[in-house]
């Protein structure tokens, strides 16, 4: 790997495992200390690299001096001999200073702070950006462009989710077993969030927008380690994220475009992905709970089959939203659910559930009803494209929907 290139990537990769070690060690209320010990290791580690050569373990260089860091200022520190010391009293001193960076602790330390940082104390979005920053390593701006905001905004969401996780008294432990199925709810529905952020944005760049959903998968691997965490719904998902993930290099043109999934070059889908995504797919059938992840990952399943009789997969797919309705009702689901219903049963039924829906303000709407007056009702089609231009201002969707008004006008 480029010197240039190794720490931002050691960066990404370390970083959230030594915070989460001196956060589990000293505690959440030293989160913005644990930080700063690992950032100076970083600096640390560009200066002495520059200098003397890029050493044997990087990693591991990175583990003592950050260690090396924490150590030295909590024995300077006399709140710390003050308040924690008194507390850990019955133990020696070397046990208080020593910090367990093993692979066992690091990946324990990261299953409670991921509880921890997903703790529903915090809104939904303030959950998101310190996941990013916290689990993920994500710099300000970095985060400020995934979730197209500034670094003002940034600074100031995660300042105060840290301080209502402080006030709030939370603790990086894992979940009692009473607590733990709503717990674990809300962490995979913030896991969900933060892929959906990746994966649906037309206007963050192709890296940041796998970055976020990479970064999903990696947390999300971590529920699947764990006896306690490793359910059919957490397998589920995970399955949903591998189908998603295939399509990623198929997704995008040379310029940038989105490309629509029917026009999808599937020589370029990642097959492998799509081969973790059935055996996630099998695991998740076990149990007797059907989640909202049970059904979309089926949706998704199918949307990998090409084999498959069009009109077998599409009745399908639309059984599975009829089902998805029925646990969770959204009218961006029933707009799916009304585009799979035209390619089973045809335009003419499609459009009278369509116009059901209550979604006059949403691009999409428009977009879609575009689609299905397309060959009954130009007049209509150019209507709604008309509209679904004024609605958006996503240059990538004004670009797709340009192209379908010119081709629709002529």
């Amino acid at each position: 790997m480029d010197k240039n290139e190794l720490i931002p990537n050691l960066f990404r990769i370390e970083y959230s495992k030594i915070v989460a070690v001196l956060c589990k060690r000293y505690g959440l209320a030293s989160i913005e200390l644990a930080e700063d010990f690992v950032s100076d290791s970083f600096l640390k580690a560009a200066e002495t690299w520059k200098l003397k050569g890029i050493p044997d373990n990087p990693s591991a260089w990175l583990y003592t001096v950050s260690k090396n860091n924490a150590k030295d200022y909590f024995k300077r520190n006399d709140h710390f001999h003050s308040q924690i010391a008194m507390e850990l009293s019955r133990q020696i001193e070397f046990e208080i200073f020593e910090i367990d960076l093993s692979e066992d602790n690091i990946q324990d330390s990261q299953l409670k702070m991921l509880f921890a940082v997903c703790n529903p104390i915090n809104t939904n979005e303030s959950q998101i950006t310190l996941a990013l920053r916290i689990l993920c390593g994500f710099g300000i701006e970095e985060i400020a462009n995934a979730l197209l905001t500034n670094k003002q905004t940034i600074n100031k969401r995660i300042s105060r989710a840290k301080e209502r996780l402080r006030t709030g008294k939370i603790e990086i432990l894992f979940p009692s077993s009473n607590e733990l199925s709503e717990r674990l709810d809300n962490v995979l529905h913030i896991l969900y969030l933060l892929f959906n952020e990746g994966y649906y944005s037309s206007t963050a760049s192709t890296t940041v927008s796998k970055d976020l959903c990479f970064e999903a998968m990696r947390m999300l691997y971590i529920l699947t380690k764990n006896d306690k965490t490793n359910l059919p719904k957490t397998n589920a998902l995970m399955a949903l994220f591998c189908f998603h993930t295939s399509r990623f290099d198929a997704r995008i043109d040379q310029f940038g475009q989105q490309i629509l999934y029917d026009n999808q070059d599937r020589t370029k889908w990642n097959f492998e992905l799509i081969a973790k995504g059935e055996c996630y797919l099998e695991k998740s059938a076990c149990g007797n709970q059907i989640t909202k992840y049970h059904l979309e990952t089926l949706i998704s399943f199918w949307h990998t089959r090409i084999e498959f009789d069009p009109k077998v997969k599409w009745d399908s797919i639309l059984q599975l939203y009829n089902r998805l309705l029925q646990i969770e009702y959204s009218p961006v689901t029933a707009l799916n659910r009304t585009y799979a219903l035209s390619m089973a049963q045809g335009k003419e039924i499609a459009l009278k559930e369509a116009l059901k829906i209550e979604l006059s303000n949403n691009h999409l709407y428009h977009s879609l009803l575009a689609e299905l007056f397309n060959g009954l009702n130009q007049k209509k089609q150019i209507k709604h494209l008309k509209i679904a231009l004024t609605l958006t201002n996503n240059e990538n969707d004004k670009s797709i929907l340009n192209d379908r008004l010119t081709k629709a006008s002529r």
